[in-house]
């Protein structure tokens, strides 16, 4: 296939929905994988109304079985793979002393075991089109916390560690480096019967130096740079996009 193609995990909805859009009408074939298949179904419908390339494949990715599948299905039918979008990702929480441990494993299963799975088994494939290209999603929770966030802020340090390892392990024929998305509004980037309208308070864009809650595409457009050869000589490293809001000092007002 002489069309660049992309798997982006969690696909369907939000975030991952603007970047398989962008890599679609930027002329890559995508290819949606991601666990809600009435999600999946609709953005697949969205493709052939804009005639983009790619198809949905069902997928959990924190279960080894359906990444095999899914990677191995990929070999069979496109016949190449040049990049990873790993944007599959759940949100979990609650008082410590109260969480399930059950909670906290299934977040990690999700949001760490999915991307190291996505890595091993897409390796050879992504070796074959050098270089390949890896892009986790992490989280500015990496970096700073609200309370009873454990589970989610533990899972995207994780990423962000797990990347520079990747970036280690793998080159010079893959590249891997991750993303840290702040507020990014995706209400209306879900799927039609969950989708809402976004409103936001004016203290709610003020508190970001750019003046507004982010958009998908602001994610998607760092992804498409990362995935090209302008990016070369890039690897390991982690984009904090956040509109500045963590380096804002806040004081509590005298």
């Amino acid at each position: 296939m002489s069309t660049r193609v992309v798997v982006v995990t969690g696909g369907a909805q939000g975030i991952g929905l603007g970047v398989s859009r962008a890599f679609a009408r930027t002329g890559w074939h995508v290819i949606i994988a991601d666990v809600d298949e009435e999600a999946g179904h609709e953005a697949m419908s969205f493709f052939q109304e804009q005639n983009y390339l790619g198809r949905f494949v069902r997928t959990d990715v924190s279960d080894e079985a359906q990444v095999k599948s899914l990677i191995a299905s990929i070999s069979e039918t496109e016949g190449q793979l040049d990049v990873v979008v790993n944007n599959a990702g759940i949100f979990s929480g609650g008082p410590i002393e109260e969480l399930p441990v059950d909670v906290f494993d299934r977040v990690i299963a999700v949001n760490l075991r999915g991307p190291f799975l996505m890595a091993k088994y897409s390796a050879p494939l992504l070796r074959k089109s050098a270089p390949g290209v890896i892009i986790n999603m992490a989280s500015t929770r990496a970096l700073m916390s609200e309370p009873n966030t454990e589970p989610y802020s533990a899972s995207k340090g994780g990423v962000v560690a797990l990347t520079h390892a990747l970036s280690i392990s793998l080159g010079p024929d893959i590249r891997v480096n991750s993303i840290s998305p702040g507020w990014i509004e995706v209400g209306d980037w879900k799927k039609s019967k969950n989708r809402t309208s976004p409103h936001h308070r004016e203290v709610d864009m003020t508190q970001h130096p750019v003046g507004r809650v982010g958009v998908p595409d602001d994610i998607a457009s760092l992804c498409l740079f990362l995935a090209s050869n302008e990016s070369s000589f890039i690897t390991g490293q982690n984009f904090v996009v956040d509109g500045g809001m963590t380096k804002k000092m806040i004081y509590e007002p005298d």
